[in-house]
């Protein structure tokens, strides 16, 4: 059934015959806008998170024109809301702190204001979860169009991809392989032109992990920003949110458990983010799906890592789309995944992958040639992490997966920027890099430093991975074999927060623990003499952050915004 011009939301404020309606349509007047644009039209709030300092949607100005178009073919009134931009390069500490931020605005821009569905406009990491939780709990019809990857990234003959190569560059010029000419060149061909990380970073696994959900329309995920393709689906996506308002199809009709069980499944097959895990699980809370770290690894083991894409292979955004895209990856996925799920399009999932063909099978693997025949992720458990901690085993050093080593802690992140290149430094080869003060709470917001840096002496002696340790994410360009999102944090008196120099720690991927020897009696005592290091802040956002902040294994959502939201506003 389709609803009539009556049953339009923003009919409660355009439609009705009193005193406050007059004040709404004579200020639409007031902006140039005739009763006939609106009156009987569904109104499309267009969520835009364009910034002059987010470099990912640099072209997300001429992109929301282009949804007007498509709202405007469709018989639909388009208005564009401004939302927080979240950029990940620029913002600090972190853009974690900020998430729930964007996800607090994206539904109250929806529920405060006339319209009846919504173009979420993100890519940069937290911007897809964070706009998807708001409006998921908003509860409104929306498709989320994500920004796309930047182009390949160029130094000399070698292409560089953003993050991953970074890392790894400057990794060498610490170590004195490449000259400051060379990292300067590096700099700038790294990043040429409008789009996220165009690396299977925590940008593209989001976006690839809203498409496998239902929430985009099929194949957006990876299209690169600067390609004309991208306008085109832009337009495409402002015609179809028309159809989903007269259909009343609604994110709970859509964000189902099958939903999120093939979003897991999908990020896993692409050597995704750890960071994919929080944002999930935070997702699937405010759909009320009951979602966490054990079904994650429960999916990881029967799901072949099959995109070989940077960080975990070789390739990048713009030949994972050449090679056929996700619905390519996912025909491959087949029988892994829940084909009758329902999407945006008005189809399901396997509708939407019908008749997609990989052209070029050496960047989107067959399940028989997988590069790992279990997926990216694995969640570990143990004395050191009771309620959980990430690895991203497609990215680690197999030779690592079991490992024992003394502890070399760091207190917080500037104890180890101070120490870490030290030539006293006590450590070794086999030492297991420790830092805390970095969750949720210590952090505060849990930034990305959960890839420790090389001590400089062990890179200059060849060095190139070790166990490292934190209750910190890490950006999902990133790779090594790091321990993250260990919790409890030490900030919440977790047992990280216990760890000694010298203290042997226990790696056990394939048994699925992390575990720190050190006697019962002595950790007894150790907890007893414990004080926390942090006190929370005084005021403001960063105030309500640390008192309402869940751990990691539970998504870093405020505890008060789980599931549906408020009732509606009344017109007054």
């Amino acid at each position: 059934m389709r609803l009539t011009p009556e049953e339009l939301r923003s009919h409660r404020w355009f439609g009705a015959s009193d005193l406050r309606s007059f004040g709404h349509r004579s200020r639409a007047q007031q902006m140039g806008h005739d009763a006939e644009e609106y009156s009987g039209r569904p109104v499309i709030g267009i969520l835009n998170t364009w910034s002059e300092l987010n470099p990912c949607h640099t072209h997300f100005r001429e992109r929301a024109e282009e949804v007007k178009r498509g709202v405007w073919q469709a018989g639909g009134f388009p208005v564009e809301l401004p939302a927080m931009s979240l950029s990940e390069p620029f913002q600090k500490p972190t853009t974690m702190l900020y998430r729930n931020m964007l996800a607090m605005e994206a539904e109250e821009l929806l529920r405060s204001h006339p319209v009846d569905g919504a173009v979420l406009m993100g890519g940069c990491d937290k911007t897809t979860p964070g706009l998807v939780m708001g409006a998921t709990s908003m509860g409104l019809p929306f498709v989320f169009l994500p920004a796309g990857p930047m182009l390949p990234g160029r130094w000399g003959t070698e292409v560089l991809g953003s993050g991953s190569d970074t890392w790894k560059y400057w990794d060498r010029k610490r170590a004195g392989t490449i000259t400051e000419e060379d990292w300067r060149a590096i700099e700038g061909g790294i990043a040429r032109s409008p789009g996220h990380c165009m690396t299977m970073g925590t940008a593209s696994t989001m976006t690839a992990a809203a498409e496998a959900l239902g929430l985009t329309l099929p194949g957006a995920s990876s299209v690169p920003a600067a390609f004309s393709g991208h306008a085109r689906m832009a337009v495409a996506t402002g015609r179809r949110i028309v159809d989903m308002v007269w259909e009343d199809l609604r994110p709970d009709q859509v964000l189902t458990a099958s939903a999120f069980r093939n979003a897991v499944t999908v990020v896993m097959a692409l050597g995704g983010s750890t960071n994919s895990v929080i944002h999930l699980i935070a997702m699937a809370g405010r759909a009320g799906v009951d979602l966490s770290p054990a079904d994650f690894d429960a999916v990881s083991r029967r799901t072949p890592v099959l995109a070989n894409i940077r960080p975990s292979g070789a390739y990048l955004m713009a030949d994972f789309h050449d090679a056929g895209g996700l619905r390519a990856l996912m025909v491959q996925l087949g029988d892994l995944l829940d084909l009758d799920a329902r999407t945006v399009a008005g189809t399901t999932v396997g509708e939407n992958i019908a008749g997609a063909v990989v052209h070029d099978p050496d960047v989107i693997r067959g399940r028989d040639r997988a590069l790992s025949p279990e997926g990216a992720l694995a969640v570990l458990r143990g004395s050191l992490a009771p309620d959980g901690c990430v690895l991203k085993t497609s990215a680690a050093s197999p030779h690592l997966l079991q490992h024992t080593g003394r502890a070399v802690v760091f207190d917080d992140y500037d104890d180890l920027a101070a120490r870490i290149d030290a030539d006293d430094l006590d450590v070794d080869a086999d030492s297991v890099l420790v830092l805390r003060g970095a969750g949720p709470i210590g952090g505060p917001g849990m930034p990305e430093w959960g890839q420790l840096p090389i001590p400089k002496k062990l890179l200059q002696a060849g060095v190139t991975d070790m166990v490292r340790i934190s209750d910190a994410r890490m950006s999902g360009t990133s790779y090594g074999t790091c321990v993250l999102h260990v919790a409890p944090e030490s900030a919440a008196g977790g047992p990280l927060a216990l760890v000694r120099d010298g203290d042997l720690v226990r790696l056990d991927v394939p048994g699925r623990r992390l575990d720190l020897l050190v006697p019962d009696e002595e950790l007894t005592a150790r907890r007893e003499a414990w004080r926390p290091p942090v006190r929370p802040p005084a005021r403001g956002y960063a105030a309500m952050f640390a008192r309402h902040v869940t751990q990691a294994d539970q998504g870093c959502d405020f505890d008060f915004l789980a599931g549906s939201g408020a009732p509606e506003p009344a017109i007054h």
